[in-house]
């Protein structure tokens, strides 16, 4: 771990600033998660002000209310900064819980292999066969009379997403690490395999994992506004969220009445964005298959720029 994040820290190139971008991005929505009390002036659900008057409906952006409000006569400016923290806590449980179930699932299974390992693969291939969205549609089905329509029910259903990529990556380096040297004179030492797995492998095999993680947060972003969007995600009397907020305002755009729409839907694409670089600034510096074919690139492309230059001066190529 400590090799890993030197391997961060010390990153140039392509990749330091895909990371640089990404990373300043998040921390943004992260401060507006975290301090969302003090950002925001009303509070996620309240229409009216201290005084009990209602705010007014669909007013233009303004120095009173700074996005404007919609519809439901609430602060998008506020509902934005709420949805933030919305959307924070459900990617962050869901990768989380997906990680905590899907590396140790797929670690024993690649080591273990047998039957264990022919069912879970069967099993985690079905689920990896079906589009995220239609999956997480039909868990959060399944969730909302068990747990409710709040943030763990989303989580969880984003979580039964996310499990079979965590299982397959981790399982398929299992695969290939168990033959390894050490492995091996582990085995002849008498080492038993829950401490094969976690002494010897579980180090080797979680590399990835961050960079899983932070693609699977952006993507996860992105089907938990698909879901308030169409009406299966959060409540909206539980917490805001930008893919409800979306879908109130696509009735209000075709009468010109654009910032209800604009914001939440901005706020969906730039955090989605920073999620999306971090992960790809994380599989460029981790990677170093990845690292050695952007070099040889580079060297090829530096070589290939030296010919033409000989090629198309011809008193340097006489010399």
């Amino acid at each position: 771990m400590r090799k890993t994040f030197a391997t961060i820290w010390h990153t140039r190139g392509l990749a330091r600033y895909l990371l640089l971008a990404g990373v300043v991005l998040s921390l943004l929505f992260i401060v507006m998660a975290v301090f969302a009390p003090w950002i925001a002036p009303y509070d996620f659900a309240q229409n009216s002000t201290e005084a009990g008057q209602r705010l007014p409906k669909l007013a233009r952006p303004s120095g009173t209310h700074w996005l404007g409000t919609n519809d439901q006569f609430y602060d998008i400016f506020s509902r934005v900064v709420w949805g933030a923290r919305t959307a924070l806590e459900v990617v962050l449980l869901s990768v989380l819980l997906s990680a905590l179930v899907g590396v140790p699932m797929g670690l024993a299974s690649g080591f273990l292999g047998g039957w264990l390992d022919r069912v879970l693969v069967f099993l985690m291939d079905a689920l990896y066969s079906f589009p995220s969205l239609l999956l997480a549609i039909v868990f959060s089905f399944l969730l909302r009379s068990a747990v409710g329509g709040g943030v763990l029910a989303a989580a969880l259903a984003l979580t039964a997403v996310y499990i079979p990529q965590y299982f397959r990556v981790v399982r398929n380096t299992t695969v290939s690490a168990r033959e390894a040297t050490y492995v091996e004179a582990a085995r002849a030492l008498g080492a038993k395999p829950f401490t094969i797995m976690r002494k010897y492998l579980f180090g080797n095999v979680v590399q990835s994992v961050p960079v899983i993680g932070t693609l699977n947060a952006a993507d996860a972003l992105g089907t938990l506004a698909a879901l308030g969007f169409l009406g299966l995600g959060i409540q909206p009397t539980e917490a805001a969220e930008w893919g409800y907020d979306l879908s109130r305002a696509l009735d209000d755009t075709s009468a010109g009445i654009w910032w209800p729409a604009l914001f939440p839907g901005l706020a969906i694409i730039l955090l989605i964005t920073a999620l999306t670089l971090v992960g790809e600034g994380l599989n460029e510096t981790l990677n170093p298959a990845l690292r050695r074919r952007r070099l040889q690139q580079v060297r090829f492309g530096l070589a290939g720029a030296g010919r033409d230059d000989a090629d198309t001066d011809p008193e340097g190529a006489a010399r």
